[in-house]
């Protein structure tokens, strides 16, 4: 799944969403505000020169461990927005077991004031951890500004809105010239060393990455590592969509001419992808503990320089790439490490990996029922989302981190792309404001035009590449790693994974049990004897056909169907 991101794309940038709705609303979101049930609004943004005389710092718990927990006011970011709004948030991340955290704060029912619960959402929402934030929305004018277009669809059944999704797109789409989604990754000395190949397919991938260890017994390497720890699984378990030409929609591949939705964890796809980390394995080039690390292991190991290649998306292992290339700008040398996307499918045929435009609706950040002043966190989200905040959560500071030439558009200098790497990021705030926040969707525009994420800036993308990177990318004849991947398809629905799904409902228990199935055989059947592949995959079938695949797959064809009438 996508943040399942993050961020958002995360990657780094992060990453991830842009959002689509009906009569071509993805293309520019300039509507007055209205409210919650439609009736227009005429409130005013307020100056974020008001400053509330007291301060006071709220408790925020995020579900992902992409940053050290702080005080949001001991970045620079977070100081600036406390100073407008006398608000600042102690973050927490998560540590462990995310399901087991979420568990334990609603045994208590004693809940941090505002919670980020990535894939913990549903255990949330059942225990009614969440606040009902119409009222609140209603006299925020920049979140109605922001997510106007989309109020009806983040309404719970109730008709209820009890979390505010992570992005909404703004103003036009600008195209990622990165990869944040999901690609096939691989040292850069391997595709040097074999004269720059134009590889396609899985078994061309899979036979570099050999031949190369091969070559190189003598540096300890591994070949191919998989990212499985906890809800992460989706990073091992999607392959087989993407290899067959299909983005991430989740659990299904939707048929672009019949938009039937079809499950693959039984497929012959889903088959030769095991077995293919089965060869792998029994040829010692795939890493065992890829089943039971855990996700620090998992980027500890990728930025270890030892990894040869692996399939994630740019978003979730952004922190360990982001270290490579650093490393890389200090020392040019270092650059043989960095990792390279390739898009694959089974027969070099068209890919799918970029993601098109979308609205994710089954994550955000909400209010909990303990939150002591939920109209001072309503505020703050709201100032948060004038455009000049945007800027600075973004952009960051003229003069500072970005400059303006004298036609209004916004760049980077060779210093400041310099010294913006990891540390910066976390001492300027850029990494928590990143993503767990209300924001402009990563692929908007600024009123003025500009791009919303710098990444995305034409300028500041050019002047970020190392002649390292222009060197690689003038050998497969490219200017941007994104021209590399084919293009994305229009997906009214996209992505099928964000479609909400009740707790207890039959989909999302369908959802449990089969990630209960497939995180006990997958282990089985990757790691074992090659001879012994074909009885334990027939013992897979027998467990996973006792699940009502077919009602999964008829309530997710109603579904998209119905998206795809309400976008005409």
């Amino acid at each position: 799944m996508a943040k399942k991101l993050l961020l958002t794309c995360m990657a780094a940038i992060l990453v991830f969403t842009a959002a689509c709705s009906k009569d071509n609303k993805n293309n520019g979101n300039t509507a007055a505000p209205s409210t919650v049930d439609g009736s227009p609004s005429t409130s005013e943004s307020a100056p974020a020169s008001e400053t509330p005389k007291d301060k006071v710092t709220f408790t925020f718990f995020n579900g992902v461990a992409n940053a050290p927990d702080a005080n949001m006011n001991e970045t620079t970011i977070g100081k600036i927005l406390e100073d407008q709004t006398g608000v600042n948030f102690k973050m927490e991340h998560l540590v462990g077991d995310l399901k087991a955290k979420v568990g334990t704060m609603i045994a208590s029912n004693n809940y941090p004031d505002v919670i980020d619960p990535d894939d913990g959402i549903a255990q949330l929402l059942d225990a009614g951890a969440f606040i009902d934030l119409t009222d609140l929305i209603n006299k925020s004018p920049n979140v109605k500004r922001v997510y106007g277009p989309y109020l009806n669809q983040m309404k719970a059944a109730d008709g209820k809105i009890y979390f505010i999704p992570f992005s909404s797109q703004v103003g036009d789409y600008t195209p990622d010239p990165e990869i944040n989604q999901g690609a096939f990754w691989i040292q850069r000395r391997v595709l040097k060393e074999a004269g720059y190949p134009k590889i396609k397919t899985l078994d061309e991938y899979t036979k570099l990455i050999e031949d190369f260890v091969a070559k190189h017994k003598d540096e300890n390497l591994t070949g191919l590592v998989s990212l499985t720890h906890d809800w992460r699984f989706f990073s091992t378990s999607n392959v087989p969509m993407h290899l067959d030409g299909y983005p991430n929609d989740g659990n299904v591949e939707v048929d672009m001419t019949t938009f039937e939705a079809k499950t693959y964890y039984t497929t012959d796809s889903t088959k030769r992808w095991l077995q293919k980390l089965n060869d792998l394995n029994s040829k010692g080039l795939f890493d065992k503990a890829s089943f039971v690390d855990n996700f620090d292991q998992y980027i500890a190991k990728l930025s270890s320089k030892k990894v040869v290649g692996f399939f994630d998306y740019g978003w979730q292992s952004a922190n360990a790439r982001n270290l490579l290339k650093d490393a890389a700008r200090q020392d040019p040398t270092q650059d043989d490490f960095v990792y390279f996307p390739m898009p694959l499918t089974w027969d070099g045929s068209k890919d799918q990996l970029l993601d098109p435009p979308g609205f994710v609706m089954n994550r955000g950040i909400g209010i909990s029922t303990s939150a002591k002043d939920p109209e001072r966190i309503m505020a703050y989200w709201d100032n948060l989302l004038k455009e000049e905040n945007q800027i600075l959560k973004s952009w960051g500071i003229k003069g500072e981190t970005y400059e303006v030439d004298d036609k209004g558009r916004f760049y980077r200098t060779a210093e400041q792309i310099k010294k913006i790497d990891e540390p910066f990021n976390l001492k300027f705030g850029f990494r928590y404001y990143n993503w767990d926040w209300p924001q402009y969707g990563t692929n908007s525009t600024l009123t003025d035009g500009n791009a919303f994420a710098p990444g995305y800036q034409p300028e500041v993308f050019q002047m970020n590449l190392t002649d390292a990177d222009k060197s690689i990318l003038d050998k497969y004849g490219v200017k941007t790693y994104s021209e590399l991947f084919a293009a994305p398809d229009n997906r009214p629905w996209y992505p099928a994974w964000g479609i909400p799904k009740p707790q207890g409902s039959p989909e999302q228990i369908w959802e449990t049990t089969k990630d209960e199935v497939t995180k006990k055989y997958y282990p089985k059947l990757v790691l074992a004897k090659p001879a012994e592949f074909d009885k334990i995959w027939d013992q897979y079938l027998a467990a996973f056909g006792k699940l009502d695949t077919a009602g999964y797959e008829k309530w997710y064809t109603e579904q998209i169907k119905a998206a795809i009438e309400a976008a005409k």
